[in-house]
């Protein structure tokens, strides 16, 4: 859970990975967040935001993204601004999906992947995948709007097999309806 006091306010999740090797087609990785409404946290997402979209209050941004890694630290960017989100959302599911475009692609098989998430200066999480390495894509985090209204984080590192589109849909599922990813 994040700290303590206000709440968080604007966030980065950070993503990184190598290049594929010479000859081979690129790998691509991306974040996606789902948000849910304060009234059904485990419902369906109100919206989903990823690569090439948006919240449609521009509190949830990629002002970076990257198809192929670059092998340069974190090159993909997802900002997210609890400050401003509204109260009609209460919790908000963030996780990596990996492309599937050229046959099946786990985490094992991207080098140097990584993902850290960031307040100002604080780093909040960070993980390489490791524990997920068999996995298609995972959630990394849930951060849950509390009573009094302050946003909290959760470390929610789980694989899932799905493709991306599939992943969208059970990535916020409660975590008594997951089975051992």
């Amino acid at each position: 859970m994040s700290g303590v006091g206000e709440g968080l306010g604007r966030i980065e999740v950070r993503l990184k990975w190598d290049p594929s090797p010479w000859g081979e087609r690129p790998r691509h990785l991306d974040i996606i967040a789902a948000t849910y409404a304060d009234s059904d946290r485990y419902g369906w997402p109100v919206y989903v935001v990823h690569y090439d979209s948006r919240s449609p209050d521009g509190t949830i941004t990629m002002p970076r993204h990257s198809t192929t890694g670059q092998g340069f630290g974190f090159v993909e960017v997802m900002v997210l601004e609890f400050d401003r989100l509204a109260s009609a959302y209460g919790r908000v599911v963030v996780g990596v999906a990996i492309h599937q475009d050229d046959g099946p692609r786990t985490f094992g098989d991207i080098r140097n992947a990584g993902v850290l998430v960031v307040e100002k200066y604080t780093e909040l999480l960070k993980d390489d995948f490791t524990r997920v390495a068999g996995a298609h894509a995972a959630t990394i985090a849930e951060f849950v709007r509390d009573a009094s209204g302050r946003w909290r984080m959760h470390a929610l590192i789980r694989g899932h097999d799905s493709d991306p589109a599939a992943f969208i849909a059970e990535m916020g599922r409660a975590h008594d309806q997951m089975g051992d990813e």
